[in-house]
């Protein structure tokens, strides 16, 4: 089980996305995932206060609601690491002092329980000093409502600048970092943040894993997401040099009897500094190709392929 970076918190090698409960999946429909993903053997949920704030009739919180209440159900709050971030929610926009305080405590109260095992700074706040939220964060450790404290989307200046004050001050440092990450988009974070994860022992949780679902093989044309939830995300990845890392993934996932999806996993998985990609199911039929990445062991020249093969698409590059 690997460790995120200098913690203390050992986790599955998947993380589930929690940011499709309340939204595309109901909370009976989320429970199942959960019942399902922790029944394998998994570990560890990542959710944000935000999510699903941008959904029709949803407030936010919505996610740690379901969460919440599965914890109470399953009795599991002790076996599971719980990720949440602050900074998006309507109600508790940013990373002042007084509302990172006041959105963890919501974030507690909607998740039903008295800590947050890994919380994150969700989007870099300009316009607060950072000094001043690393001291909130570092406050929050001290009272005990959160175990470890995590960045996500900053940039490395912003990230080096973050790590500096923890240490000049003797604050709560961060064990883990959140970029977007996956086979068809690797930079900025292979020549900004990986060198940083390795140099501060930051451990890596990857968002956008699947590329909001084309690194799974379902889009292979234009017509496939045409009109659909995903058309803007997708879109993106769509060329001929992304098709050409579908392909490359279609050919090792048959020669080893997975999906696509498992090996895109894997290959993150490989990747130095990288705790647990974040996979989101909408249901249990999605939950068995996510799960499998964890026991898929990619050779050498598997990853040199896929390697090779990424390195020529546009974003990716």
């Amino acid at each position: 089980m690997p460790r995120i970076g200098t913690s203390d918190l050992h986790v599955f090698p998947l993380a589930l996305g929690g940011n499709v409960f309340g939204w595309t999946a109901d909370e009976q429909t989320s429970h199942r995932v959960l019942d399902a993903y922790t029944g394998a053997g998994g570990d560890f949920v990542d959710t944000a206060d935000v999510y699903s704030a941008w959904a029709p009739g949803n407030e936010g919180g919505e996610s740690e609601r379901v969460i919440g209440s599965w914890l109470r159900a399953s009795g599991k709050r002790d076996d599971v690491v719980v990720a949440t971030k602050v900074s998006q929610h309507p109600q508790y926009s940013g990373l002042s002092a007084e509302n990172v305080a006041a959105a963890a405590r919501a974030s507690l109260e909607r998740l039903g329980t008295d800590h947050i095992d890994l919380y994150y700074a969700h989007f870099d706040d300009q316009d607060t000093p950072l000094e001043e939220t690393v001291r909130a964060f570092d406050q929050l450790v001290q009272e005990g409502l959160v175990r470890y404290t995590a960045i996500s989307n900053y940039s490395r200046p912003r990230a080096e600048e973050w790590i500096r004050i923890a240490k000049e001050h003797g604050l709560a440092l961060p064990v883990a970092i959140q970029p977007h990450y996956n086979l068809v988009t690797r930079e900025p974070y292979e020549s900004d943040i990986a060198p940083l994860a390795a140099a501060e022992g930051l451990g890596v949780v990857p968002y956008f894993a699947l590329a909001a679902g084309f690194l799974t093989g379902k889009y292979r044309t234009k017509e496939d997401f045409a009109g659909k939830d995903r058309e803007g995300q997708v879109s993106g990845y769509f060329s001929d040099e992304g098709l050409a890392v579908v392909g490359a993934l279609d050919e090792i996932a048959s020669g080893h009897g997975v999906e696509i999806a498992s090996v895109a996993l894997a290959w993150l998985q490989a990747r130095p500094d990288v705790v647990a990609p974040i996979a989101s199911a909408r249901n249990t039929d999605q939950l068995p190709a996510l799960l499998a990445s964890a026991d898929l062991e990619l050779s050498a020249e598997e990853l040199r392929t896929l390697d090779e093969a990424s390195a020529k698409v546009p974003a990716a590059s």
